[in-house]
Formats: C-alpha cells, structure tokens, sequence
C-alpha cells in the first residue's frame, strides 16, 4: 500500500503553489491571450512616447499660452498667505509680562 501510493503519488512536498518542489500549473489559450494583448498595449503606449504628438519647439512655451504660469504663481501666492510668520520668543511671552510693575 505504501508503496503504490509513493509511486502513484505526484505532489509536491509542502505547499504545492510555492517553493523549491511546486506544482506548476500548465500554461492555457486564455493566459496566453491575455499576455499577448498586454504586450500589444506596451508596444502602443512605447509608439506614442517614441513618436510624441507635439515637438520640442512646438512644445515650447505651450504652458504660457494655456496661462498655466499665472495660474501657479496665483496658487503659490495663497500658498504662501497661509504660512504662519515667523515668531520670536518675545512676542510668545509678551502676555505673560502684563503683571510686571516696576516701582
């Protein structure tokens, strides 16, 4: 009996889907599809960024005419309206000073 199910026996030691002696599954049409068309939409996207839409000299100053600058300095303006002052240790304990009397 032991030794039909040794000979019979055709699992891994251990976890079957990891390690050294795993069980590895056979590769289906539908994995294979699915790879294909990943490969097909990397190949599209590498096209795109090989071939770009517009030029470096056609791209140059686009930002100004959309107005993206003004924009900028507008949001880091207002940025910069909420940042608290700076504040020395003076101005911290000045309301702590209100009791000193001097004769």
């Amino acid at each position: 009996m032991r030794l039909t199910l040794s000979l019979l026996r055709r699992m891994p030691n251990g976890n079957i889907y990891g390690g050294k002696h795993r069980k590895i599954p056979k590769v289906t049409e539908l994995e294979t599809g699915n790879c294909t068309k990943r490969l097909q939409v990397e190949e599209q996207n590498m096209f795109y960024l090989r071939h770009p839409y517009l030029t470096l000299d056609q791209s140059w100053g686009h930002a100004k005419a959309l107005g993206k600058h003004v924009d900028f300095v507008r949001r880091m303006y207002v940025q910069k309206q909420k940042i608290i002052p700076n504040v020395t240790m003076e101005e911290r304990y000045k309301t702590l000073r209100n009791t000193d009397v001097w004769d």
